[in-house]
């Protein structure tokens, strides 16, 4: 039976898009000097959400920012309510200083799940069925706020226990969600020592992967890259292979989720779901619950 149903086929364009890129280190690591730095390059107005004692007016005599001083309780909801507040007043630039409060803060997520978990009768995982949504809408007003958004976090220096008891340095985990930094068009670590910036994720190959020192001039990199745009086809099939790398190496039920959500309503809704459900299978079948 033939199909009545009209296609219509429009000039494929490259796109202009907005920064969303998180700077990742240890106190002390510059953080907040490199998000005001490229802030600078990426527009005028420019605004501060900062949970970090105000850390950032430090700078105010080197960079013409407003600034919003955020206390607890630090919920995925306030956190919304503040990036709308800035989109609504016109801000072309907005930085979150940091988002590691929306996880591990007084009144984030892992509290929220603490308590939900009691309802639960101590159950966290299905407490998570309730946090998880919360979460989502947090980086969702992230990623689709039209506006550039640099975030910081917080690290800590993972470690293993190597031969003859040596410690092994991993690497340095965000005190956000894991798999946060995917959600995002850039991710760097800051490191102490020197103030690189090394790229974890970087769809700009702008960055250098021995790192660099963020200066103006990688902001107007940025921008440049931001204002030529890429195609959305391209775009959906990176976030399509990052993700199916997400779903064949998480063991977080929740965070299947979580990777699942943005694909709703693309071609690749179907492909995502399969492999999300094949590998809840096999953690669950892991865990002895299959």
């Amino acid at each position: 039976m033939a199909n009545n149903e009209k296609f219509s086929f429009t000039k494929a364009e490259r796109k202009k898009a907005k920064l969303k890129l998180n700077l990742n280190g240890a106190s002390g690591s510059g953080k907040t000097y490199s998000a005001l730095v490229l802030a600078s390059s990426l527009g005028k107005k420019i605004a501060v959400i900062d949970t970090e004692n105000e850390s950032a007016s430090l700078y105010a005599n080197e960079f013409n920012f407003d600034t919003l001083p955020l206390r607890p309780p630090y919920s995925p909801d306030r956190f919304i309510g503040a990036i709308t507040a800035a989109f609504n007043m016109g801000y072309e630039v907005l930085i979150l200083d940091s988002a590691s409060h929306e996880w591990v803060g007084s009144g984030g997520c892992l509290e929220i799940n603490d308590e939900a978990a009691k309802r639960f009768k101590g159950n966290t995982w299905s407490a998570w069925s309730e946090t998880t949504p919360k979460h989502r809408k947090f980086i969702d007003a992230i990623l689709q706020t039209d506006m550039h958004i640099i975030t910081t976090t917080r690290a800590k220096t993972e470690t293993a226990i190597g031969e003859k008891g040596k410690i092994i340095k991993l690497g340095m985990k965000a005190e956000q969600r894991d798999g946060y930094e995917y959600e995002l068009t850039v991710s760097l670590d800051m490191l102490h020592e020197n103030k690189l910036a090394v790229p974890t994720k970087d769809r700009t190959k702008i960055f250098s992967p021995e790192g660099e020192v963020i200066t103006r001039e990688t902001g107007q990199k940025l921008l440049a890259w931001l204002n030529d745009g890429r195609s959305q086809e391209q775009a959906l099939q990176d976030s399509f292979n990052e993700a199916l790398n997400r779903i064949a190496s998480t063991n977080d039920i929740a965070e299947l989720g979580i990777i699942y959500t943005p694909f709703k309503g693309t071609d690749c809704e179907a492909e995502i779901a399969s492999a999300c459900r094949n590998r809840k299978s096999a953690i669950l079948s892991t865990q002895g619950h299959a």
